[in-house]
C-alpha cells in the first residue's frame, strides 16, 4: 500500500510540474484526468486482489513458526536415534551451548569447574553425551543414545 501511495503522489507531482511547463492548458486537463484514472484503477486493483498474493507480508506468522519448530524438532529426534557421529556433529554442540548458557559455566574459563558442574547436573552417563570434549572419531557405526537420553538431558537443562 505504501508503494501505491508513493507512486500516486509521484504521478500527481509530475502532472503538476508538467502543468506549469506546458503552455497549452487544454492538454493539461486531459492528462490530469488520465493520471487520476490510472491511480484510481491501480488502487482498485490493489484492494480487490487476493490476500495470498501479498508479497510484502512477513512469513513469520504463528502457523509458519510452528511448522519450522516442528521440522527442527523432528530433525533433532531423528539425529538422537541415529549414529553417534550424527549426535557428535549436531546435537552435542547444541546441548553443550545450552548447558553453558543455563549454568553460566564457560569451558574456556575453568575447565575443571565446567566438567564438575556437568557431571553433577546430568550424572556420569548423560554428561558423556553432553560433554563437548567427548567426541568420538570413529562413531559411524556406534549407535546414538536415543530419544530417551535426549529427553532426559533436555528435561534436566530445563530445570536449571
Amino acid at each position: 500500500m505504501k508503494k501505491l501511495v508513493a507512486a500516486g503522489i509521484f504521478i500527481v507531482v509530475l502532472v503538476e510540474v508538467m502543468a506549469l511547463a506546458v503552455l497549452d492548458r487544454e492538454i493539461v486537463l486531459v492528462v490530469v484526468g488520465a493520471m487520476v484514472a490510472v491511480v484510481l484503477l491501480g488502487l482498485r486493483l490493489y484492494l480487490v486482489r487476493e490476500p495470498g498474493d501479498d508479497s510484502d507480508t512477513v512469513g513469520n506468522d504463528a502457523a509458519e513458526s510452528l511448522r519450522r519448530w516442528l521440522s527442527r524438532t523432528e530433525t533433532l529426534v531423528s539425529r538422537a536415534e541415529s549414529t553417534r557421529r550424527d549426535w557428535d556433529r549436531h546435537l552435542r554442540p547444541m546441548l553443550a551451548r545450552q548447558f553453558e548458557l543455563a549454568t553460566g559455566q564457560r569451558q574456556a574459563r575453568n575447565h575443571a569447574s565446567f566438567h564438575a558442574t556437568g557431571a553433577m547436573l546430568f550424572g556420569a552417563e548423560l554428561w558423556g553425551w553432553v560433554d563437548p570434549q567427548n567426541v568420538s572419531r570413529t562413531g559411524e557405526s556406534e549407535p546414538g543414545p536415543g530419544r530417551e537420553a535426549l529427553d532426559e538431558i533436555l528435561r534436566r537443562l530445563e530445570q536449571v
